[in-house]
Formats: C-alpha cells, sequence, structure tokens
C-alpha cells in the first residue's frame, strides 16, 4: 500500500466515523425529545400520549389531544429548534471571533435581545403590530443595533478578534443596564411579565413561533454551510484564511448577521437561554473535530439534545411545576463554563 493509499484510507476511517457521531446525534435528538413528549405535571401515561399522537390533533379523548398537540409537541418542537439555533450562533461566534467562549450570551446578544422583548412587553400595545410579533421585531431589533455597536467599534481600532471580543462584553454590560432601566420604571404586573421572560421557558412556545424559528434556521443553515470551508480556512487564523483567497471582513460581517438572524428568532419567543450556545460547539467540537462541513450540523444537533435534555430534567425535579428552562440551563453551565476556562489556563492560552 502506497502512502497516498493510506492517506485516503486513513481519510475516509475518518468520515465515516463522522457520518456515525452526526447519526447518534440525531438519534439522541429523537430519543430526547419522545421522552420530553412523555413527561411533564399532567402525569399522562406513555400509552395515552402514544395514542394521542396516534389519534391526531382531532382524536376522541380531547383533554389528551389538547395536551399533547397543543401543549407539549410545540414546545418540545421549540426546544429541539431555540437548540440548535443557540448551537448554530455559538459555533459561528466562537469561529468568527477565534475565541472558546464567545458565545450570544456571553458578548451580548441574548441580553439584547431581551432588552427589545422587555420594550415590547411594556410598549408593545402602542405599536402597529399583532402582539405575538411585536417581541420577536424589537429583539431582532435591538440584537441588530448591538451587533452594529461591536462591528463598529471592532472597525475604528481595526477589526481584530480581540477588540470585537471586548466591544461584545461592554455591549452586553449596556444592554442588561438598560434592561434593569425598563425593569425599575415598569408596573409591577409589566414587571412580573419582564422578569418572567427573562427566566426563559418552553412553555411560551406555540406552532406559530415554531413556524417562525424552523423557517429562519431553514434559511441560516444553508448560508453558513455554503461557508463551510472558507469557516474552516478561518478557524486556522485571518492570515491562513487570507492566503487561502477569504475576504475575512466580509465574512465575519455575514457571520454577525446570520448570528443576529438565528439568536433574535431564538430568544425573541421563549426568553433569555444561557450556556447553550457556549457548550454546544465545544461538544460538537470533541466529536467531530474542526472540518465545519461536519462541525455545522453537529453543533446544531448538540444545541437540540443540550436543550431537550435540559427540558426534561426540568420537569423531572419541579415535581408538579415545570421549572423555567433558562434555569436549569444557567445551574449546569455554570460548572462547565468554569471548567473550560481551567483546562484553557492549564493549556497555557492567552
Amino acid at each position: 500500500m502506497t502512502s497516498t493509499d493510506a492517506l485516503v484510507l486513513d481519510y475516509r476511517r475518518v468520515q465515516a466515523r463522522r457520518t456515525t457521531v452526526l447519526a447518534g446525534l440525531a438519534a439522541a435528538v429523537v430519543a430526547l425529545a419522545g421522552a420530553d413528549l412523555v413527561t411533564g405535571p399532567s402525569a399522562m401515561t406513555v400509552p395515552d400520549a402514544l395514542a394521542a399522537l396516534l389519534a391526531g390533533p382531532a382524536g376522541e379523548d380531547r383533554l389528551a389531544a389538547t395536551i399533547l398537540w397543543a401543549i407539549r409537541l410545540p414546545t418540545t418542537a421549540m426546544g429541539a429548534l431555540v437548540g440548535a439555533a443557540l448551537g448554530l450562533a455559538g459555533l459561528q461566534m466562537q469561529t468568527i471571533l477565534a475565541n472558546p467562549l464567545a458565545s450570544p450570551f456571553t458578548l451580548g446578544f441574548s441580553a439584547a435581545a431581551g432588552f427589545g422583548a422587555a420594550l415590547a412587553i411594556m410598549f408593545g400595545s402602542a405599536m402597529p403590530l399583532p402582539g405575538w410579533l411585536a417581541a420577536p421585531v424589537l429583539a431582532f431589533a435591538a440584537v441588530l443595533v448591538a451587533a452594529g455597536l461591536i462591528h463598529a467599534m471592532a472597525r475604528l481600532r481595526g477589526a481584530d478578534t480581540e477588540v470585537l471580543v471586548l466591544a461584545g462584553i461592554a455591549v452586553m454590560f449596556m444592554f442588561q443596564a438598560l434592561q434593569s432601566m425598563l425593569q425599575y420604571l415598569a408596573s409591577p404586573e409589566v414587571l412580573q411579565q419582564i422578569v418572567f421572560w427573562l427566566f426563559g421557558s418552553l412553555l411560551k412556545a406555540t406552532w406559530t413561533s415554531v413556524a417562525v424559528l424552523g423557517t429562519v434556521l431553514a434559511v441560516a443553515l444553508p448560508a453558513v454551510a455554503r461557508d463551510a470551508w472558507r469557516l474552516t480556512a478561518l478557524s486556522l487564523g485571518d492570515v491562513h484564511a487570507r492566503s487561502l483567497g477569504v475576504d475575512v471582513d466580509g465574512l465575519r460581517r455575514r457571520g454577525f448577521v446570520l448570528v443576529a438572524l438565528v439568536t433574535a428568532a431564538a430568544v425573541a419567543f421563549v426568553g433569555t437561554i444561557g450556556f447553550v450556545g457556549l457548550v454546544a460547539p465545544h461538544a460538537a467540537r470533541a466529536l467531530v473535530g474542526e472540518d465545519q462541513r461536519t462541525l455545522i450540523p453537529a453543533a446544531a444537533l448538540a444545541g437540540a439534545v443540550t436543550l431537550l435534555a435540559a427540558s426534561v430534567l426540568a420537569k423531572l425535579v419541579g415535581g408538579g411545576a415545570v421549572i423555567p428552562i433558562g434555569i436549569v440551563t444557567a445551574l449546569v453551565g455554570v460548572p462547565i463554563l468554569f471548567t473550560l476556562v481551567l483546562r484553557r489556563a492549564r493549556a497555557g492560552a492567552p
């Protein structure tokens, strides 16, 4: 066997392993979605849930049909879509900023979306928009403002990734302060709505929000996949990417717009859900490596697995109540974040 044949054989083995990992992640999403459907405070048994699923939304058992088709199915579908969206957005931010701690949550995009949604809760009745559309529209507008601020600040100093990260942290604190100001000015009833929204909860999901987020992901995923080769080159550094003919600045601009779109669509309907966008890309990277052709779908699937697992956990530990999923992801995500920081410090990374 020649050295070329050995290289080809090794490449095929790596590709086969990556395909197996993707199939395993997809199977985990299906299994956790099933577990999420049969858990909840209504004490519906697995046979009852299966019978209601097979009977359809017009089934004879109206209570079971309502619970499954109007509450649990949109909640489960939203959990999978939000997890996939945050995993994809986190991977994009870590790649274009060359920073393993970058994510929509840690760099202010989620805080901006929260501010936009809080504005909609306080002043949405005065807007010429349907109630269900006001929060997503203002959340997306606020995220675009955050992305524009970060990019503008970086352009003033040159598009250096460290400046982008510091600008993101500054934007996060700014929007958190604006959120606090709105909470201070809000009436007790509005304050309660804002605080509950900021907890993050999949129970706000409806078929309309599932359709909107599913459409956004259907647009964003092919757009990101088209840049897979360029993103892989960028992960080697700006110099290498430019030497291979990649328009690094243009790639970063497209990345910021896609992250803003996906984050706003995910967060605006269910509230702030942290750490999924940080943890899922690292898990996917550990499983399939840095090749973005495989890493992009792996990060999206890992995000869906993370959020569905958190949803099941929130129902199981909450007893008769469902703990807001944003609290669960934060409690699980903080130790993982500490682990990442310590591993990076031990590796001597700057």
